[in-house]
């Protein structure tokens, strides 16, 4: 630790030196760049990763073994309840219909329309998300058909140190990797009150909805997501660049230049955002206050040398001929 510190004082004296050398021949001088103090809003945010899954989800299976005999809907298809889904035929009734098949096609009509087959109706109003059987498969009553989502919403999970920060109908912005430019609104509207352990850490699944259901969602893709825990607003705000310490170490802004030199005033400074930083008093919106917009221009060949470094002991005539004559 104690080679960092001196690293650093050497570096700062070094620095100091080079100020010192533009400023005396004038090859450089430090540019100033005015902003103003502007009010705006803050929020607090909570980041986490989710994934897009139904609220509800209903799987679709036969109510006796068979043979699916036609299919009448599809993955994406919007869905009402009491819908048919797909006609069936029951384990006997695969049996007679085939031995009609062979005794000829009259006979077959004949059954077909006296053993109706069996009607897969959908119970509830929603998205068909998964059709898991073909025409003419043969299936048990532990076969899954068909499985439907009411509404899709998002599920992501917070550690223990955040859970407590998250509330009922707070405000969240929904991002997901495959669309990263279409952000989507959405609120808690559920926190679920077992936690699951993983590796040491503890985290508990927060659910949230979206103010509307983008045509783009499907389900499991992976979410990004960010909670409002707090906001507040008409906070005045500078570029971080611009707030400094004065001479004294305290913190400070420009206020102006007199001379090509900063005049200091001292503010007081609130949250961070990382670019921005809020200014709690010494300052009201619309003020100018300047900052450096770049570095000292470094040196190219003058005369002048850096008043820190050794210098080379001057010569005289003979030893400069001498120099010359080797």
């Amino acid at each position: 630790m104690k080679k960092i510190l001196i690293v650093l004082v050497a570096a700062a004296l070094a620095g100091g030196g080079w100020y010192a050398f533009g400023r005396k021949t004038g090859d450089s001088a430090p540019r100033y760049q005015a902003v103003q103090a502007e009010l705006a809003d803050l929020s607090e945010l909570v980041d986490t990763t989710g994934v897009v899954e139904p609220e509800n989800r209903v799987e679709i299976q036969p109510s006796s073994s068979g043979r699916i005999e036609e299919i009448l809907a599809e993955e994406g298809d919007k869905i009402k309840a009491g819908q048919v889904l797909a006609l069936m035929s029951s384990s006997d009734r695969v049996a007679i219909l085939d031995a009609a098949r062979a005794a000829g096609e009259e006979q077959y009509k004949q059954w077909q329309e006296t053993y109706k087959p069996i009607k897969v109706i959908s119970p509830i109003d929603g998205t068909l998300i998964l059709r898991n059987v073909v025409q003419g498969q043969t299936v048990n009553a532990n076969t899954v058909l068909f499985a439907i989502s009411d509404k899709l919403i998002v599920s992501a999970s917070l550690d223990e140190s955040d859970i407590g920060r998250i509330k009922m109908g707070q405000r969240a912005t929904i991002v997901l990797d495959s669309y990263p430019d279409k952000p989507v609104r959405a609120a808690v509207f559920k926190i679920l009150d077992e936690g699951t352990t993983k590796n040491n850490v503890v985290t508990y699944t927060v659910k949230l909805r979206p103010a509307r259901v983008p045509p783009f969602f499907r389900s499991q893709m992976t979410a990004n997501i960010k909670v409002r825990i707090s906001e507040r607003r008409d906070i005045l705000l500078l570029p971080a660049a611009a707030v400094t310490t004065d001479p004294q170490g305290e913190t400070a802004v420009v206020r102006r230049l007199e001379k090509g030199q900063p005049v200091y005033a001292r503010v007081r400074t609130g949250q961070n955002e990382g670019d921005r930083v809020e200014i709690v008093s010494g300052l009201t919106a619309g003020e100018t206050v300047y900052y450096r917009a770049g570095g000292y221009a470094p040196q190219v060949e003058s005369g002048g040398s850096n008043p820190l470094m050794p210098k080379r002991p001057s010569m005289n005539r003979q030893q400069q001929r001498a120099v010359r004559g080797r």
